[in-house]
């Protein structure tokens, strides 16, 4: 089954609002790639645009992307073929009304590996100085 994914809603809800939409990206490609599964993820954008990334796609959707996730499930031919992953209440009951299963982001991310998705460490890049100097003081480890 194919997943339509809330592209700016997972990105406020599963990233803590990080913004990062390329992370998002890279992060759903990685996870598809060890399964059978196909998901488009629909992003607002100012210019409609597509890119393809294995088995994920990536739809800027030059408008609002709750009105075009709206609109392919309403244009499929088996919509109730179609798993709408979003935390938006509203774009579930239309894609629900319209036939297609509604999923929260939070059942996505645990279907495609651990838990949530993965964020970046609090202390990512910091370095224990004093390991440093410990591992450095011993003659062994000098060249």
């Amino acid at each position: 089954m194919p997943y339509l994914l809330d592209g700016n809603n997972l990105i406020g809800r599963a990233r803590a609002g990080d913004g990062d939409r390329d992370a998002l990206v890279r992060e759903i490609a990685d996870r598809l790639r060890a399964t059978r599964a196909r998901a488009t993820v629909f992003f607002d954008g100012p210019a409609a645009q597509t890119a393809t990334l294995g088995s994920l796609s990536v739809r800027s959707c030059g408008g609002s992307a709750d009105e075009a996730i709206a609109r392919e499930v309403e244009r499929a031919a088996s919509p109730s073929q179609l798993i709408v992953v979003t935390a938006d209440r509203e774009l579930a009951r239309r894609v629900r009304d319209a036939g297609a299963k509604a999923l929260a982001p939070a059942d996505f991310w645990s279907r495609f590996g651990r838990g949530g998705p993965a964020r970046p460490r609090d202390d990512a890049g910091a370095v224990d100085v004093e390991d440093w100097m410990r591992y450095f003081a011993d003659e062994a480890n000098r060249d």
